[in-house]
């Protein structure tokens, strides 16, 4: 069922591999107890000069969720740098949706302001990720080639697409 639905292979490849680009980027300061307090630091004087609402100070424990929501999201992340799937983009674009859901709940429960720059990306990728899984795909085409990376025939290529 999954093989019907599945998007266009190469410039999709290219989009679950950009989201994963841009998780790596924001999430890797949020991996560790070190640099998240710099990145605390960093988002939380912006955030008060520009009247968006202070962030709230550094305890261990929002260390802690931190730092396991930055270690997951870059696993995650690097996995689809190194080897994007369609299925990656569909799971990917599921996540941003639960993610995008609990932002705007923070947001709605007076969290700074700033939480609606990541909440818009995230809104967006999310969209872009599920949408192309909404059309059906082009004839012929069937599950395996769009869940797997594609080979070139054994006509002495031997490289991966």
């Amino acid at each position: 069922m999954i093989g019907r639905f599945t998007p266009p292979h190469p410039a999709y490849l290219r989009l679950v591999r950009t989201s994963a680009w841009y998780d790596l980027v924001v999430t890797a300061g949020f991996a560790t107890p070190w640099t998240y307090a710099w990145v605390h630091g960093a988002l939380s004087s912006p955030a008060g000069a520009l009247g968006l609402g202070a962030m709230p100070e550094l305890d261990p424990m929002q260390t802690l969720y931190a730092n396991l929501m930055g270690s997951v999201v870059v696993v995650w992340a690097v996995l689809r740098i190194a080897r994007p799937l369609p299925l990656h983009g569909l799971f990917d674009g599921a996540a941003r949706v639960l993610f995008a859901m609990w932002q705007a709940y923070a947001l709605g429960q007076g969290v700074t302001r700033a939480l609606w720059l990541f909440f818009v990306v995230e809104v967006v990728f999310g969209v872009v990720q599920l949408v192309p899984w909404c059309r059906p795909a082009r004839s012929g085409c069937h599950r395996r080639r769009y869940l797997a990376p594609c080979r070139l025939p054994a006509s002495g290529w031997g490289r991966r697409l």
